[in-house]
């Protein structure tokens, strides 16, 4: 297990637009986004100097109440990576999140690793335990034991890599002699694990190498990462190091026009600067950036100017 960011340094990216239409998470202009336009975002920000852009994974929305202000469109973080992937060149590909549970150990397994296999090892593995009960219902899966799956999942991804054939004998999963490849170059896969409690930050603590962070605020990290750090501890795993994210608020580099949906981090780039390096002062190193814009055309442009007037002043 190796975390990616280096000692000193900071990740940039963002879970990408088009890819879902929910309402708490699309701006109007993306409603009628092609899958060409996707491929123009993803390498827009890999031009931008960003590391790493997200698909996020939901596979059956139910039509209740819980899930009201969440759309159908969820594009497949397999086959979206994948197809993106073939189309950019370096920046790092993030499921944010795979809702592990819902599949087989060995299918993510075999997902991820030839993934990571076609597109020069540049995937993170960003896991999460799911929310919407409804949808473990439709799967077939037990929503109240979802913890304990993905704990068992992310032990049998990482083992299914360690040899040419690989046993597990865990509570739900069990299989003897099995191949999985390709695999990634290091027999490793990076795992952040996204949540929004101390659940989540003491499974990254156990067993992962980095946290995706789910609207966590700027005081909370001295105990999210006293949490982390503890649980490493416990684990055999201290001194070990993490990918720390956070999750800024809506962004808009400039002052915001007339019509822009509502963003809370806005001004000149030195104002953004100031606001991304204070969460880098309470220990985060991962930034999972959030642009708003009226326009695709905008939200371009938002990519360039973050990579061309923020990110050197950071």
């Amino acid at each position: 297990m190796a975390n990616l960011v280096p000692e000193g340094g900071a990740f940039y990216g963002i879970q990408l637009p088009i890819q879902t239409l929910t309402r708490t998470l699309v701006d109007p202009w993306e409603d009628d986004a092609t899958p060409d336009d996707l491929v123009t975002v993803a390498r827009a920000a890999e031009a931008a100097g960003l590391d790493f852009i997200g698909v996020c994974d939901h596979v059956a929305v139910p039509d209740n109440d819980y899930a009201a202000s969440m759309r159908t469109t969820w594009y497949d973080p397999v086959a979206t990576l994948a197809w993106l992937g073939a189309q950019t060149t370096s920046i790092h590909l993030l499921s944010v999140v795979w809702i592990a549970a819902y599949r087989h150990p060995l299918l993510t397994a075999s997902s991820f690793g030839t993934l990571a296999h076609l597109t020069g090892d540049r995937i993170i593995l960003g896991v999460g335990a799911g929310h919407v009960e409804a949808e473990f219902d439709a799967l077939g899966v037990d929503y109240h034991r979802r913890g304990r799956l993905l704990d068992e999942c992310m032990d049998a991804v990482r083992g299914a890599y360690t040899d040419t054939y690989v046993s597990h004998d865990g509570e739900t999963y069990s299989y003897a002699d099995v191949g999985v490849s390709p695999t990634p170059a290091s027999r490793d896969l990076p795992i952040w694990v996204g949540g929004s409690g101390a659940a989540a930050w003491r499974r990254t603590g156990r067993r992962g190498d980095g946290y995706i962070p789910m609207g966590a605020s700027r005081d909370q990290y001295p105990e999210i990462i006293d949490t982390i750090r503890h649980s490493a501890d416990e684990a055999g795993r201290s001194g070990v190091g993490f990918d720390i994210g956070i999750m800024p608020g809506w962004a808009y580099i400039g002052e915001p026009p007339e019509g822009l949906p509502p963003a809370w981090l806005t001004g000149p780039p030195e104002k953004i600067a100031e606001e991304l390096r204070a969460d880098r002062a309470v220990g985060a190193n991962t930034f999972h950036l959030k642009f708003r814009a009226r326009t695709m055309e905008e939200y371009l442009e938002q990519l360039a100017a973050f990579g061309e007037q923020v990110r050197p002043l950071l």
